[in-house]
């Protein structure tokens, strides 16, 4: 079974439990994903299946990522591939469907996506520095001032500074799967997932060690 799937983040709205609780959901269109590749310990010294997601105009799939995937037997442009780990390779083929089957509701899963891009920051906004006082004379009400001791003639790596705000690759925990939409390929996970409307995501279960 594949332990995660690739899908797209539609927004959000809430349903209602059993209790009458209102509870905040985001909807992802899933899946339908395709094997593009199986990689086995014998062949590649791991194992694990790549597969692909979306549609892509033929226009912007390059030769390579083309007889890629016809090798696999796909009829399909792909615009996104991905990989994912397992335990054994071999019960995967290439050019096979993998849909919302896989996950069961009320399963916990992590989401992983692009958060969203807020430009260029100071460190207020960027780092929730409290700034000097508005009024009294101070001049420098919102700056970062010093940027460290002056002997080592350079400022070290992580110095928190202005700079590009988002954007970042993000996990989010602690989620589960509310509701599972197999006709339309929806799933409906509590609380908000990493990104904007229209990004990329991926959805992984929570895979929990078995102490020995």
């Amino acid at each position: 079974m594949l332990p995660g799937i690739l899908g797209m983040k539609i927004g959000m709205t809430h349903v209602y439990d059993g209790e009458g609780r209102m509870v905040p959901v985001t909807v992802v269109q899933a899946g339908p994903v395709y094997v593009t590749q199986v990689k086995t310990a014998a062949t590649d010294g791991y194992d694990a299946v790549q597969v692909g997601y979306g549609d892509a105009r033929e226009k912007n799939l390059t030769w390579p990522k083309f007889g890629h995937l016809k090798k696999a037997g796909l009829q399909k442009n792909l615009k996104v591939l991905r990989e994912f780990r397992v335990v054994d390779a071999s019960v995967f083929e290439p050019g096979q469907e993998i849909s919302l089957e896989i996950f069961a509701e009320g399963e916990a899963v992590t989401v992983t996506g692009i958060s969203k891009g807020k430009g260029f920051a100071g460190v207020v906004k960027r780092y929730g520095f409290k700034g000097q006082h508005m009024t009294h004379g101070f001049m420098t009400h919102r700056r970062p001032l010093s940027s460290g001791a002056t002997g080592p003639q350079r400022v070290f790596k992580g110095v928190r500074k202005p700079g590009r705000m988002g954007g970042d690759t993000v996990t989010q925990k602690g989620l589960k799967i509310v509701k599972i939409d197999n006709e339309r390929n929806l799933l409906l996970i509590d609380g908000s997932v990493p990104g904007a409307v229209g990004g990329q995501v991926t959805i992984n279960k929570i895979v929990r060690a078995v102490r020995k």
